[in-house]
């Protein structure tokens, strides 16, 4: 027979962070390690996986200051920090129950 097996019904994962709000926004991303890229979001998904666009990285002394990567993908894993260029908003902490 040919069938791929039985399909397993697995409730779809929620993303932790609604992003949909910074599409097509400008949004500044740091990396473990320490690097930095400032770019428009364009997508990402459930384990914030990035799509920027016009993806211009800060470079540290002695190295020129910036460095124009254009379309990137950014793992989700190595990010720390994620934050809009223009301006800041505070979020609920999505990892506590309503109840504290």
């Amino acid at each position: 027979m040919g069938g791929s097996g039985p399909t397993l019904d697995k409730p779809k994962r929620e993303a932790i962070l609604d992003l949909g709000k910074y599409l097509n926004e400008k949004i500044r991303v740091k990396f473990t390690g320490g690097r930095e890229v400032v770019g428009v979001l364009k997508g990402y998904d459930q384990l914030l996986n990035l799509v920027l666009d016009n993806v211009e990285e800060t470079l540290q002394p002695p190295l020129p200051p910036t460095r124009q990567l254009g379309l990137t993908v950014l793992r989700g894993p190595t990010i720390t920090v994620l934050s809009p260029v223009d301006g800041s908003e505070e979020i609920e902490n999505p990892f506590t129950s309503d109840g504290q």
